[in-house]
């Protein structure tokens, strides 16, 4: 698949983002628009209303209608060129489901209740209209997807195992809470970056993405050289292991450190890093085992990887964070020592190698499977903050900045929506301090385009991942829930629904989706619905310190603080030294008071500080406390762009 550069013609006399089935939103007039002959009038009208307008020099129509009443069925007229009914169309709340592989998780892919869920989605109340994937280095004017009536089988649609877990178990209960009909607007995309969502104009703003734009640049001008001659260039002229010949079959021990493998790029103290690692072993072969052909697997490989087998390179991936299983051609293997070395390339957030310790063997051609977890050596290659940039791959790349925002936003602009609900930021968790950029420039961004205000925006703050560590200290993931927990602050109509304590250390993709779901739909009901609900975990207020103690005062105490699931934890605090130590911690009335007996004069506490953390701090609601620290010292990620 490559890249769209521009959209097929002729275009539609009506956009695929409207179709019968649909909602209208209530309370706003609602877009409606198409292409036709330059200058020709169309007109719109449903239930007695009626609203005209011209197309453009481009041939484009847009017509805003106010909806009728709450409810329906209703049938959409629209003439001109052509004469176009939109039948079984309703007037209530539409709200756009975005972000990546946890706002993609179907209903489907076996979360929790999903069998139940699919069961039960009889609702011709909830329609779903879902955006098929399509990354474009240009503003795209449509894209498919129809709506449809939500039902057992509709629900079920869709890669992945259909339509969105989180989108639907939060429609389902604003429909459920409110009455009103409910639109579900499923726009997602796994493994994406936030600035993949954001128009050229925002991407520009920033300033931090601009050798990319100037690649996207060259290549709709006429193009470069293929990617992969690039990359290789850029391998030799960045990675000293490429020039060095780390892939070859001998090479000095100098250099290298024993590390575990499967495991991220953490045994090589590179939590925050982005740029290539290489990992190296030898494996002893009887001649009979040598003979033939042979496979190695490599689980899910964060983000990239290139494998040579006794200095031949045997395959490298084609996708990203996806799991690698290369061809060794028959002559590659041989009795005696055989060298494998691999070449891990890690873009944003964590690095290495993902998959359970059994993903990882060579098969070999008499049926032997030789299981490759265990030790490893490991070094270094090149850091990407201190490397020219990288090229792109604009070949049907997602994360291209900009392509998912010309392929799958542009084409609904200016659907008329409620709100939006958001659940991505594993991808940008190794930049998270350029997240706090990033993310409020995203909404207002799309705000500006959809044109209809600051509509609602809610955000889904990561859930726990990775083993727990034993030590505290700084850390990626936790500074991407800060600018997370920082832009629902900050930027208005914003909200944050916590699933720190919903997560799974083994499973990027935890299954408890229902509990997001309802959390971002109790915000919702609280903001936008009028209803008297708490929305909020304890969030941090302030702190004092009185003797070696530290006192921790919180808003959305409701019903009180609490422990759930287990012991009050998981607090650190640090003195002047900056050195986090564990905190005994006890709740009195709203309050947390910690302390530590290896810091006698408390100036910073942390809460929840880690990929996965132990969250047990919760209000009388069973809310999560959202995970703060009160600091401001430089974190892992500070200088990461």
């Amino acid at each position: 698949m490559l890249l769209t550069l521009q959209n097929p013609t002729p275009l539609p006399f009506v956009s695929p983002a409207l179709s019968s089935h649909m909602v209208m939103q209530r309370g706003r007039p609602n877009a409606f628009w198409g292409w036709t002959t330059p200058g020709e009038k169309v007109t719109v009208s449903v239930a007695g209303k009626k609203a005209s307008g011209n197309a453009g020099t481009d041939g484009k129509w847009l017509v805003r209608i106010d909806p009728p009443k709450v409810g329906g069925p209703y049938t959409v007229a629209i003439d001109g060129s052509q004469h176009v009914e939109l039948t079984d169309v309703l007037v209530g709340d539409v709200w756009l489901c975005t972000g990546q592989s946890n706002m993609e998780m179907g209903v489907g892919a076996g979360v929790n209740g999903g069998a139940e869920a699919i069961a039960g989605a009889n609702d011709p109340q909830i329609r779903l209209l879902l955006i098929d994937k399509q990354p474009a280095l240009t503003p795209q004017k449509t894209a498919t997807g129809t709506w449809k009536t939500c039902t057992p089988e509709t629900i079920a649609q869709g890669g992945w195992s259909g339509f969105s877990a989180v989108g639907y178990f939060f429609g389902k209960a604003l429909r459920r809470q409110t009455g009103v009909p409910i639109g579900l607007v499923g726009d997602y995309w796994g493994g994406t970056n936030a600035e993949s969502w954001m128009s050229p104009e925002a991407v520009r703003g920033l300033h931090d993405f601009d050798p990319a734009l100037a690649q996207i640049d060259k290549a709709t001008k006429g193009g470069p050289a293929s990617h992969a001659q690039q990359v290789a260039a850029w391998y030799q002229t960045n990675d000293p292991g490429t020039k060095a010949g780390w892939s070859g079959d001998t090479i000095g021990a100098e250099g290298w450190k024993e590390v575990s493998v499967p495991s991220g790029f953490g045994g090589l103290g590179l939590d925050a890093f982005d740029g290539a690692a290489w990992f190296r072993r030898d494996v002893e072969l009887t001649a009979d085992q040598a003979a033939g052909a042979a496979t190695i697997d490599l689980g899910v490989v964060d983000d990239y990887d290139a494998t040579w087998i006794n200095g031949a390179m045997v395959g490298e991936s084609a996708q990203q964070n996806s799991p690698q299983s290369h061809a060794i051609p028959a002559g590659t293997l041989r009795a005696g020592r055989n060298s494998i070395a691999i070449r891990v390339l890690d873009t944003g957030g964590g690095g290495g190698f993902t998959s359970p310790a059994e993903a990882l063997s060579l098969n070999l051609a008499d049926g032997t499977k030789i299981p490759l977890a265990g030790t490893w050596q490991g070094r270094v290659g090149v850091d990407l903050t201190k490397a020219t940039a990288f090229p792109i791959d604009l070949g049907g790349n997602p994360n291209v900045p900009t392509s998912l925002s010309n392929g799958m936003i542009e084409p609904i602009v200016p659907l008329s929506i409620k709100g939006a609900i958001w659940y991505q930021g594993e991808n940008n968790a190794g930049r998270a301090y350029q997240y706090r950029r990033v993310l409020p420039a995203m909404i207002a961004d799309w705000r500006r385009r959809f044109g209809q205000g600051d509509f609602p925006f809610y955000i889904v703050s990561l859930a726990a991942f990775t083993p727990h560590k034993d030590v505290p200290g700084d850390d990626a993931w936790a500074e991407l829930r800060e600018a997370q927990a920082m832009t629902a602050r900050n930027v208005p109509n914003s909200g944050l629904a916590s699933a720190i304590d919903i997560g799974d250390a083994a499973d990027i993709h935890p299954k408890e989706k229902k509990t997001v779901g309802d959390r971002l739909a109790l915000i919702a009901l609280a903001r936008d619905y009028g209803r008297n609900v708490v929305y909020q975990g304890p969030t941090y207020r302030s702190f004092t310190v009185k003797g070696s103690e530290a006192r921790v005062r919180f808003d959305h105490t409701d019903g009180g603080l609490l422990a759930r699931g287990g012991p009050l934890g998981e607090f650190a605090v640090a003195g002047a030294d900056r050195k986090w130590h564990w905190a005994t911690a006890r709740i009195e009335g709203d309050t947390v008071v910690v302390s530590s007996p290896d810091v006698p004069q408390p100036m910073a506490v942390r809460y929840a500080w880690q990929s996965n953390p132990v969250a047990t701090l919760a209000n009388g609601a069973g809310l999560p406390a959202v995970p703060f620290r009160t600091d401001d010292w430089p974190g892992v990620t500070t200088a990461n762009k």
